[in-house]
């Protein structure tokens, strides 16, 4: 599907809910004047724009080890989730972003889950997104266990005329891209236009792990790597010594690195910083690193310093990994309130309490342990 029709589009973009069985609820109703309070009005369509791909991720936690050859293991714990792209997506909308995504949808029970799911709970505008007649959707299953986390995935090649056609972004304040290959042209001509640009990698299953990456960096103005991918691509053994070596590419390099928190570097100034994780009880990993990405944006865009917007990441990142997914484990400003007015709460995060809705009780949705027919429907 061609996104240059969107341009001129209505700021507000209807759901695309499919037309059968009732709507879903918002889990996050919060989510709007948050982002109104925090970001001010706007007339671009979107906030953020995103192109990638969605999975349907299955989710096994309570886990001692990976599964042996020739056994059978049991787990204490199961979630099912939109995964890929969806986990940015859907962070960034539950902070009060206005979220398109231009994104391919399996025709099957699994792609009318996430795009319902999205659409309609999530209030990720699909405008730009199209179903794929015959493709089946991408799965990932995600075994959560020291602190860590294996994945196994499937997925069949997109036909190329399906893929996602977006030769010129809609009006958007910042986007999110893949760094994986070339940099899309749309993506140059979004950032000359004042898009801040934003940029990330996955794992290299080659194990090649290319310095060309380098070059593209000069194409972005904020590089998200974790602390595995800094250091395999700079050939460095800490991710302090990563982020030097990645620092002369980019205007501002961002390392996450899990439990030990995030580090960054600020090219033009010259500031270092390192902000340390936030301590909770993980149940599950999957998505932590996007639900972190979706919250320095936000920060960003917010305008606040580097430091405060290291924290937030590190919050939100830690608050996701209490639940299943990195999607709908992601925070809401409700959840988030409720950590705040909690005991022990460090006063360097005093800066959130401005931003906090009053709190009362909200059902927010979370990963199931089964994909329900009823909201695949």
């Amino acid at each position: 599907m061609d996104v240059d029709a969107l341009h001129g589009a209505e700021e507000d973009c209807p759901p695309a809910a499919d037309p059968y069985g009732a709507p879903l609820e918002d889990p996050c109703e919060e989510r709007q004047e948050i982002g109104v309070r925090a970001l001010g009005t706007h007339g671009e369509p979107y906030d953020v724009f995103l192109v990638g791909t969605v999975f349907l991720d299955m989710i096994f936690t309570g886990m001692a080890g990976p599964p042996k050859p020739g056994t059978e293991l049991w787990t204490s714990g199961l979630g099912s989730a939109p995964g890929g792209i969806a986990n940015l997506a859907t962070a960034l909308s539950r902070l009060g972003l206005k979220v398109g995504l231009a994104a391919a949808f399996g025709d099957d029970m699994f792609g009318a889950y996430l795009w319902r799911t999205l659409s309609e709970q999530e209030q990720v505008c699909l405008c730009t997104s199209h179903r794929v007649k015959g493709w089946p959707t991408p799965v990932t299953v995600s075994m959560s266990y020291d602190a860590d986390r294996s994945m196994v995935t499937y997925g069949e090649p997109l036909p190329t005329a399906q893929e996602p056609k977006v030769t010129d972004a809609p009006a958007c304040r910042a986007c999110v891209v893949d760094l994986d290959g070339p940099l899309p042209e749309w993506v140059t001509r979004a950032r000359q236009r004042g898009t801040y640009v934003f940029g990330d990698v996955g794992w290299d299953p080659t194990g090649e792990w290319s310095t060309s990456l380098f070059d593209r960096l000069a194409g972005v103005d904020v590089f998200l790597p974790n602390a595995v991918e800094a250091m395999a691509y700079t050939r460095t053994a800490t991710p302090e010594e990563a982020l030097e070596q990645l620092s002369p590419h980019v205007p501002l390099v961002v390392v996450k690195a899990g439990k030990d928190g995030a580090y960054a570097i600020d090219r033009e100034t010259g500031e270092r910083v390192h902000a340390p994780a936030v301590q909770v009880e993980a149940i599950d990993p999957t998505g932590a690193g996007d639900v972190f990405a979706a919250a320095f944006v936000f920060a960003s865009l917010s305008g606040w310093s580097l430091e405060r917007r290291l924290r937030f990441a590190n919050l939100c990142a830690a608050l996701s990994v209490r639940q299943f997914s990195g999607s709908l484990g992601a925070p809401c400003w409700h959840e988030i309130g409720e950590w705040f007015c909690g005991t022990g709460v460090p006063p360097t995060y005093d800066f959130v309490a401005e931003l906090l809705p009053d709190l009362h009780g909200v059902d927010r949705a979370r990963a199931h342990p089964t994909v329900r027919y009823a909201d695949a429907v």
